[in-house]
């Protein structure tokens, strides 16, 4: 995929551009100019994709850019870093910098010569930064937590639904800011769905993830894992195995609850997922939208109408139907409410990391 956003933002440099308008006694131009330095920040869960979605659009539109990994996972940018020289990128142009937040991100995030920040994170971290920036007006891109809701009418394929839902929470071992971790299933059929969910998730292989066959590998650090096991109750309907050996394993979970338990409203960032009934299209979309997150989403339903609607009527930035994936290199991706404001991916991130100027030339004479 990191190659794929690099393919597209090459191909994108002389695509984003300006305009002609039509204004009386003279001529009206828009022009795309760079913003000059920006501070990308990155996270720890996809530390190489997410670098590419920022780099990507700011080169693309002229910037320079100072890239800080997550002090857990600073390797992959420092070698991209290399990588850029050999490719030929001057030197200055991507600068990788690692280090603390509390230092390298506030500097970045406070330096009056920062013109812009692109962070992903959490959304407390996103509050820092964005109380940061407001020193200097800095611009500022977040991409933040997420709750998202998977929504599952009766009427939906519920064998093909639940045999991928699991992968929708699980995948990366839930540490994913657009995971499906509350999964609303109508009432009608709920006790079928969870059959169905259970003994698909009984399937993700959990292992070394070295191995090709392994699904799910283990959490980043052991003070994560204490994290996710406090979000754990006694509402557990499954709870999968953990190899032996080295690794913060934490297994696949499924707990019943209600939207007002604690497991639904924050975000575990881990293979855990709430199982939350619903009794009709209102009630889904009210459940769905009782969350201070708006990231992604998805619905499930044979009916095309119900699909378009409901998916119209969930406050999340992405909304998938009948399936459960969030991301595309054309399209673009990012959230409503607490989850941030800003795209990232498509032609859409290029006005992140660009300047709109106006000209106007009088031609009467």
């Amino acid at each position: 995929m990191v190659a794929d956003v690099f393919h597209f933002y090459a191909g994108a440099v002389d695509k984003h551009h300006g305009e002609t308008i039509p204004v009386a006694g003279g001529i009206d131009m828009t022009f795309r100019e760079p913003l000059g330095v920006v501070g990308l920040i990155v996270p720890w869960n996809f530390p190489i994709a997410i670098s590419s979605w920022k780099l990507g659009p700011a080169l693309a539109c002229g910037n320079t850019v100072v890239l800080k990994p997550a002090e857990m996972t600073p390797l992959t940018a420092l070698r991209l870093g290399e990588l850029a020289l050999d490719a030929g990128i001057p030197e200055g142009v991507l600068n990788v910098v690692v280090g603390p937040g509390s230092v390298v991100g506030r500097r970045l995030v406070e330096h009056p010569d920062v013109a812009k920040i692109g962070f992903t994170g959490s959304t407390e971290v996103g509050r820092s930064v964005m109380a940061g920036a407001a020193s200097t007006i800095k611009r500022v891109t977040l991409e933040l937590g997420g709750k998202s809701a998977n929504v599952v009418f009766a009427d939906a394929d519920l064998e093909r639904g639940a045999a991928v839902a699991p992968y929708a929470v699980f995948g990366n071992a839930g540490q994913d800011c657009c995971a499906r971790s509350r999964i609303l299933v109508q009432r009608s059929v709920y006790e079928r769905f969870l059959e169905l969910l259970i003994e698909a998730t009984k399937g993700v292989k959990v292992g070394d993830p070295e191995d090709d066959a392994t699904e799910m590998g283990p959490l980043i650090s052991a003070q994560h894992r204490e994290a996710v096991s406090s979000y754990v109750n006694s509402n557990v309907v499954y709870r999968g195995n953990t190899p032996d050996g080295n690794g913060f394993w934490f297994p696949c979970t499924l707990v019943e609850a209600s939207n007002d338990d604690r497991i639904a409203r924050e975000e575990v960032f881990g293979p855990v997922a709430a199982v939350i009934p619903f009794e009709d299209e209102a009630d889904a979309v009210r459940i769905a939208n009782d969350t201070p997150y708006g990231l992604s989403g998805s619905v499930w339903t044979e009916n095309g109408a119900r699909a378009l609607r409901v998916a119209r009527a969930l406050e999340t930035g992405v909304v998938s139907v009948n399936s459960n994936t969030s991301v595309r290199v054309s399209t673009p991706f990012g959230g409503f409410k607490q989850s941030g404001f800003g795209r990232e991916l498509g032609m859409h991130a290029l006005e992140g990391y660009s300047e709109l100027k106006n000209v106007y030339v009088a031609t009467d004479p």
